[in-house]
This record gives structure tokens, C-alpha cells and sequence, in this order.
């Protein structure tokens, strides 16, 4: 018997690729390949690299060439649920960059280049459910992200670097093999720092909604000094996995 062949997986010509094209919500020019049983990355795709949002999820692409770097005006990357290992290098000179989902792969920390610190515009990434036993920690030069998804991986520890990020509002973590902190507050205060983000000030709430967050926070905290829980870890619906039936509809996945 011969070597078992791997499926090859639909090919997308230029004409597949031109009628795969839509208008975003913002007028932007999105090409949606996801779902469409592709194991390789669709060289005549570089075509249309002046697009500004690609969509390649829910594929079976096992990798993402250098040549990625031609799609200079992408401001929205989906790779997520593919077979990806690494991202190249190249990924780090898209500088429009602000959403990059790469979750449900199998991304290692040495396939995660250290060039990603360079997207200095993003605002969203997503690398949950991957096998990431580490993350750089320059990626606490992200500035501009908003939200991180490092859910179900192998992670230990999360670097001090991220706690100190300006504009960071969402971090999820969950399902990640953490050990127990010895002190809980150090090791969560930047969490804590989140959660309790205030979108008002407190001077310019009426004096029942006030009294309302005052009770609400009192017993929030009563309850976590009767019921401690070390191990547990924010989580934030935004930031799920992305093959929930929830998030089917892509457009729920876009900044708005």
C-alpha cells in the first residue's frame, strides 16, 4: 500500500477568491474564505492584497507564508481554528493591524514571533485555545490593546508586563494550569484594577444609583471573604471559543 495522502483541500482560484468579496459594515472591503475546507494558504489571494479585512478561519491551513506582509492595509486578520504551529515573521509589518484572532490552532510560544510586538495598533488578540506554555513578555509594548484572549493553553505564569498595559479592559485567562498564588492580591491586582473600571465617576451618579453600586460592591466583597477562590480566573464573554454556535455570525467578532 502506498503513503496515506492528506486531504488536499479545496482550491480557490482568483475568480473564487474576487466573488468571495464583501462590503464590511464600515465600508471597509472584506475577503471571507473562512469555512471553505482550504488547507493551504491561496497563493492568488495576493492579488487582492489592497482588501482590508481577510478571513481564513475554520480552514485547515497549516501555514501562513512570509508573503503575508503584501496585505499592508489589513486592519482585521481571522486565522482562527486552522492547524497553524507558527506565524511568520513578516505578520509584524502590518502596521493598520488592530483585530488578530490566531485562537483554536495549535501555536506553540516558539512558533509566536517576537515581530507581533511590532502591530502597535492593535486593539484586540486572541490566542486562546493553543499550546502556549509562554508569552513574551514585550508584549507588554502593545499599548493600544484593549482585549487579550489567552484562555485554554498551558500557561504558568502571565507577565507583569501585560498587568501594566494603559488600555487593557478585557483578560481572559481561564483554564490555564496556573499554580496557586501564595499571595492572591499581588498576583491579581491588575485584574482586580479591571474589573472594578468605573465608566462614570462617582460624583456624577444620583444618590440611588450610588447607594445601588455601594450595596452591590459590599456584597461582592463579602462574598469573596467568605467563599475565597485562588485559582479562579476572570472570564469575559467576548473572549470565547470562537467555535461557539453564539459566535457563528462573524460580524459579532468585529470592532464596532
Amino acid at each position: 500500500m502506498g503513503k496515506e495522502k492528506g486531504p488536499k483541500g479545496k482550491k480557490i482560484t482568483l475568480k473564487i477568491a474576487k466573488n468571495s468579496i464583501r462590503i464590511s459594515f464600515d465600508g471597509g472591503r472584506r475577503l471571507d474564505l473562512s469555512k471553505m475546507g482550504i488547507t493551504t494558504f491561496p497563493k492568488c489571494i495576493l492579488k487582492l492584497a489592497d482588501v482590508d479585512e481577510l478571513d481564513l478561519s475554520r480552514n485547515m491551513i497549516k501555514k501562513i507564508p512570509s508573503s503575508i506582509d503584501k496585505f499592508q492595509n489589513l486592519r482585521w486578520l481571522d486565522l482562527h481554528s486552522n492547524q497553524l504551529e507558527d506565524l511568520p515573521k513578516s505578520i509584524g509589518t502590518l502596521q493598520s493591524l488592530f483585530y488578530l484572532n490566531v485562537s483554536n490552532n495549535k501555536l506553540t510560544s516558539k512558533g509566536l514571533p517576537e515581530e507581533i510586538t511590532l502591530l502597535k495598533n492593535l486593539h484586540i488578540l486572541n490566542l486562546g485555545l493553543n499550546c502556549l506554555d509562554s508569552i513574551p513578555p514585550s508584549l507588554g509594548a502593545l499599548k493600544e490593546l484593549r482585549e487579550i484572549g489567552l484562555f485554554d493553553n498551558a500557561l504558568t505564569t502571565i507577565p507583569n508586563s501585560l498587568n501594566n498595559l494603559p488600555k487593557l479592559k478585557k483578560l481572559n485567562t481561564d483554564r490555564n494550569p496556573f499554580p496557586v498564588p501564595t499571595n492572591e492580591e499581588e498576583q491579581v491586582d491588575s485584574i482586580k484594577r479591571i474589573e472594578t473600571l468605573y465608566l462614570v465617576q462617582e460624583k456624577d451618579l444620583c444618590r440611588s444609583c450610588l447607594k445601588m453600586c455601594q450595596d452591590k460592591k459590599e456584597k461582592q466583597n463579602k462574598f469573596r471573604n467568605v467563599t475565597p477562590s485562588p485559582s479562579r480566573k476572570p472570564s469575559f464573554p467576548l473572549l470565547i471559543t470562537p467555535n461557539s454556535s453564539a459566535k457563528d455570525n462573524q460580524e459579532e467578532w468585529r470592532i464596532r
